[in-house]
């Protein structure tokens, strides 16, 4: 049963007297008198109040304001463009049995085998196989710790398309501890120089007699044979690897201490004085497409006429209160669904926009965060998610939950307050400075690999997730602009109205119909 003012539990310095002298207090009625209680007293209430307001939507703030693009239509498609030169090695998963001192035989294949080197001298040709572990078309490459969409060396579509006669490639000459999964020492090199019609054609090896006793190459199925002659010999065997097989699972391997050193790269090309032109070409094809789609966001929201026209205390105007915050309740809808929102479209046709968490996790750079997580292990997971070839540091806005917002500043506080020895020493991590970006409260630490910038993001305090790490030059907000109509953000007044239904009330709404694009998700990366 509801509780009346009259049986409200209230302490007897509240009681009101009237003049009649009867206790008016809760609990009490006496006669016909009028129980007011507390209901008339003011208590001194100034004239203004508290109100927590903290910018609670800093990805949707930043994202917003520096990377707006609009689309003409609600699915939408961009391009994204690797460069070629840096792609531009491969892995040696065989050669043929050397049957001379100058020459290779022809017609006898080897798996890379460490019980049987192959020993070079300067002026040897060589023949070996080949085989890369990205896709040729768009230059997709593996991501670290992302096993979604991973790609083997050797698999389907991954044939090396970039040699040709008169490179010059350099072939590491290095140690497994086993079977190329851990850490990998480069002892030297090679270098050889493609010979003229040098690059054979691609070749099913999956399935080869590898007569000189190593494993079948499982799952590698396109590799090119290479003929070079040698301008730099070593001492060691003529490979990659000195594993019984070749690592085919790449993706799972460190790039800094595992695949760098087996990789073989084009280092140069070199041409005899006069020579005519090779009339060779090497393929390229950098571009690779991805998609969106808009999502509608609506607020409605109403009132009666009579409470619209009621004053109160406090803010007098409810309609207006309620007005501000809708409009910050939109925002916010929008700012999680920009985190952790899901491509889809429903049985009724409903589209949903894609989050970065729901991007990030499943193509970006996946780093995991535990309990006790090190400085040491932290900056090895920084150091293959800022590479410079895939990744700039400058465009990359870190946006943490609480604990590793604070984590952050606790190590830079310390190595800055305890480890600093004179101004021109910066310690590993030091928080070195913060900054207003976009109305946005922006921490910069700085690293060896360079300065982050780290925001708070209080979103994630609810998630798994630790630390999205967003390149801003990769991603974009799309609302829907065409034929004059803007679907960014508008306030429609009097949907519902007295005017135009009769109905004694008011309705309005906000709406946004807008998406998120994410591109190049090797510069991108999460901590979960």
């Amino acid at each position: 049963m509801a509780q009346s003012d009259a049986t409200y539990p209230v302490s007897n310095s509240l009681f009101l007297k009237h003049s009649s002298g009867l206790d008016e207090g809760y609990g009490v009625t006496q006669g016909s008198s009028l129980a007011t209680g507390d209901l008339r007293r003011k208590y001194n209430f100034a004239e203004r109040f508290s109100e927590l307001a903290i910018d609670q939507t800093p990805f949707f703030r930043l994202v917003s304001k520096i990377a707006k693009r609009p689309t003409d239509d609600p699915s939408f498609k961009f391009t994204e463009k690797r460069q070629s030169w840096m792609k531009r090695y491969a892995y040696v998963v065989g050669y043929r049995a050397n049957s001379g001192s100058d020459s290779f035989d022809n017609a006898l294949f080897q798996a890379v085998k460490a019980s049987s080197p192959a020993t070079i001298a300067v002026g040897d040709t060589i023949k070996v196989w080949m085989a890369t572990d990205y896709k040729s078309a768009g230059n997709i490459q593996n991501i670290s710790g992302q096993s979604n969409s991973s790609i083997a060396i050797g698999s389907a579509g991954t044939a090396p398309e970039f040699f040709l006669p008169n490179q010059v490639i350099q072939i590491n000459l290095a140690s497994t501890t086993d079977n190329g999964g851990g850490a990998t020492v480069i002892s030297d090199y090679v270098l050889a120089k493609i010979d003229a019609g040098g690059v054979g054609a691609q070749l099913d090896i999956s399935n080869t007699d590898n007569t000189g006793g190593s494993q079948v190459l499982a799952g590698c199925v396109e590799a090119k044979l290479v003929t070079a002659t040698v301008i730099k010999a070593a001492s060691g065997e003529l490979t990659s690897y000195s594993s019984d097989a070749p690592v085919l699972a790449a993706y799972n391997k460190t790039v800094s201490s595992d695949l760098e050193a087996k990789r073989c790269y084009v280092v140069g090309n070199s041409h005899a004085e006069g020579s005519s032109l090779v009339n060779a070409t090497w393929k390229d094809n950098p571009y690779s497409t991805g998609y969106g789609q808009t999502q509608i966001f609506r607020s409605e929201f109403g009132m009666t006429n009579t409470a619209r026209a009621t004053v109160l205390k406090y803010e007098p105007n409810e309609w207006a209160r309620v007005w501000r915050d809708k409009l910050i309740e939109h925002k916010w809808e929008i700012e999680q669904t920009g985190l952790f929102g899901s491509q889809y479209t429903d049985g009724d046709g409903v589209t949903h926009t894609q989050g970065a968490v729901d991007y990030i996790t499943n193509y970006g750079n996946v780093f995991s965060w535990s309990e006790g997580k090190t400085v040491d292990s932290f900056l090895d997971d920084m150091s293959a998610y800022t590479d410079p070839r895939y990744n700039s540091q400058k465009a990359t806005v870190y946006f943490c939950d609480t604990e590793v917002y604070n984590w952050l500043h606790k190590l830079g506080g310390y190595f800055q307050n305890n480890i600093q020895v004179s101004d021109q020493f910066r310690a590993d991590l030091a928080v070195t400075g913060r900054k207003k970006v976009m109305g946005l409260d922006m921490t910069t630490i700085s690293t060896p690999l360079g300065d982050m910038n780290v925001t708070r993001n209080i979103a994630l305090d609810r998630s798994a997730v630790k630390i999205l790490g967003v390149n801003m030059s990769n991603v974009k907000y799309r609302p829907l602009v065409g034929n004059g109509m803007s679907r960014d953000t508008s306030i429609y007044v009097g949907v519902q109205s007295l005017e135009n239904t009769g109905t004694d009330k008011r309705v309005d709404m906000i709406l946004t119909e807008a998406g998120f694009e994410f591109q190049m998700p090797e510069s991108h990366a999460v901590w979960s």
